[in-house]
């Protein structure tokens, strides 16, 4: 049913070629059904009489037939190579879409390797088992029952053999069938382990060598690889069973055609050319069957991945654009908070909340400090600034308009985030630099730049705005890719910005730099700023102090010294006391 889903959501552009592709195959059906027939004819009329005539005749139908059926067979498999391959394309382009529709928490619940997994080697799966329904669905199965009725037509006896054998083999398969789905489906599962595995080694490299983890990763990944193999092997041993079955059941056939076959020449109730036709319609039912045994494995394994591909397009995202949704206002109403947290708490999924019950106000051009211990929910506030969650309780506002009410455009385009992990895209510093603004002038671009301290080391790059970037922006250093990245949420004129421990790479005086840069913008966004580092926060009209997600504090750094234990033992952590005190 889900292959029937995914097919009536997708073929519709292909119907014409399809159905096309199909009669085509059809047409080639019907010149092989009948040329059994006009073989036993030429036996039975031609050779038994010694008419040459009629035998080359018979003969010249039987090579045009065959020519003819050439090329509709030619016709047959380029449609069903084109209908496959741009319904893998539409499949492939809608999955990734759909990917970039979920929410944080739907790709946490799929996980990256497995929708990796989905969009290649499924997908692939799928357009197999689309070719091979339009090349192979329609003639085997066509042949196998032409030829029984065939058969049937010259002699109904006979032909009974031909229907307990067909009886017999169908059996077989749904035997074999019904063992075999849950296993494909796993297989599946199990490659997406592999390409965690895959996945972790590659990005996490230097890690492994650093601690000399070679080994043990090199145990984790033939594990994985030995676990999948030993699956695939299980399928294979049933998919084994098809064709030794189907020859052993339609070979015994055979032998109980020709032996009662020469009984019934003897008695004159069959010609030779009659059972020669017979026995040619049974093996064409033979070599049928042992394709069909093989289609049988490929469907098999395309609907395991329609599946998984279906239920990846029928996800609705957790985080969903309401359909009453309002653009955010240009600037907040007097007296109104550019952002504000009301009694907001958040839960991953598990028992205790990431974040609960926190509150605070900033108006236009504040900046809130947050800081807290490693897990106390920073990032889970800076991904709620965002709405890459929603909150479990609790409202967020940005200019006064609860975010789960604003247009998600507008919303990305008022607020700005900067990541903990600096993330840039192949390209250039330019594509990386416009995501917000795909029409920002250089002057905005170098201004952006000034302002994230990146003006610099971009104007001795070779090319300065178009020097290349490669994937992830190796080339650059760790700070490097921290100021461009804050760079690129500056560019818009962004009205709330969120750095998520944005300046964690960077040098004390470049990072102080930075704060200073951005309270002197003539368009000062409200600023959320979430560091390890208390001289990072500490200028900050507010401070937030989390604790295990939960509110220890909120003031100025003078109130918070005071009244704050938790925010007082940091600061002695890293300052010293008269620096605390004064």
């Amino acid at each position: 049913m889900t292959m029937l889903s995914l097919l009536r959501r997708f073929l519709p552009p292909f119907r014409n070629k399809a159905i096309v592709g199909t009669i085509c195959k059809v047409v080639e059906v019907i010149f092989d059904l009948l040329t059994p027939m006009i073989v036993a004819r030429m036996i039975d009329a031609g050779v038994a009489a010694h008419d040459m005539a009629l035998v080359v005749r018979l003969g010249a139908l039987l090579v045009l037939l065959a020519v003819v059926g050439y090329g509709f067979t030619f016709v047959c498999q380029r449609l069903a190579a084109t209908v496959s391959q741009g319904m893998g394309t539409d499949i492939r382009n809608a999955l990734y879409a759909k990917v970039g529709e979920l929410g944080a928490a739907d790709l946490d619940r799929f996980g990256t390797p497995s929708l990796v997994t989905r969009v290649t080697n499924d997908v692939n799966q799928v357009q197999v088992a689309i070719a091979m329904g339009i090349r192979m669905l329609i003639r085997w199965p066509f042949i196998a029952i032409g030829s029984i009725v065939a058969a049937m037509s010259i002699d109904l006896r006979l032909g009974a053999v031909l229907a307990v054998c067909a009886v017999s083999i169908a059996l077989v398969f749904w035997v074999v069938m019904s063992r075999s789905i849950p296993l494909f489906r796993a297989i599946q599962e199990k490659l997406d382990g592999i390409s965690r595995i895959a996945r972790e080694n590659l990005e996490g490299v230097r890690v492994v060598r650093a601690f000399g983890r070679e080994e043990h990763e090199d145990e984790r990944f033939v594990s994985a690889s030995r676990d999948q193999a030993d699956t695939s092997i299980a399928v294979g041993k049933l998919s084994a069973l098809l064709n030794p079955s189907t020859y052993l059941i339609m070979n015994l056939g055979v032998v109980a055609i020709l032996w009662a076959g020469s009984v019934r020449i003897d008695a004159g109730s069959l010609t030779q050319g009659e059972v020669i036709a017979f026995v040619n319609y049974m093996t064409q039912v033979l070599v049928s069957i042992g394709y069909v045994a093989n289609l049988v494995v490929v469907f098999t394994r395309g609907s395991a991945s329609a599946t998984r591909i279906m239920e990846v397009l029928n996800t609705s995202p957790e985080v969903a654009e309401a359909s009453d949704a309002v653009e955010l206002p240009a600037a907040p109403a007097p007296g109104t908070p550019a952002l504000s947290f009301e009694n907001v708490s958040f839960t991953y999924g598990g028992q205790s909340a990431a974040l609960g019950n926190v509150s605070f106000a900033l108006a236009p051009g504040e900046t809130l400090g947050i800081i807290g211990g490693t897990g106390s929910g920073k990032s889970t506030l800076s991904a709620l600034c965002t709405r890459l969650y929603d909150p479990t309780q609790g409202i967020i506002r940005v200019n006064g308009v609860d975010i789960r009410h604003a247009r998600l455009d507008s919303l990305r385009k008022t607020v700005s985030s900067v990541p903990q992990r600096a993330s840039l895209l192949s390209g250039t510093i330019r594509s990386n630099l416009s995501w917000r603004k795909l029409e920002a002038s250089d002057d905005e671009l170098w201004q952006a730049l000034a302002t994230a301290q990146a003006q610099d080391f971009v104007r001795e790059k070779e090319g300065g705005l178009d020097a290349p970037v490669e994937a992830g922006g190796v080339n650059f250093s760790g700070g490097q890719r921290q100021r461009l990245t804050i760079a690129r949420a500056l560019v818009g004129s962004p009205q709330v910005i969120v750095l998520d421990d944005a300046a964690s790479a960077l040098d004390y005086a470049t990072d102080a730099r930075l704060r200073h840069a951005l309270k002197e913008l003539s368009d000062r966004p409200t600023t959320v700023v979430i560091s390890q580092r208390v001289a990072a926060v500490m200028g900050s009209d507010q401070i937030l102090v989390l604790d295990h997600g939960q509110m220890a504090g909120l003031g100025t750094h003078d109130e918070l010294v005071r009244t704050c234990p938790i925010y007082r033992e940091i600061c002695l952590s890293q300052l010293k006391a008269e620096e605390v005190d004064n």
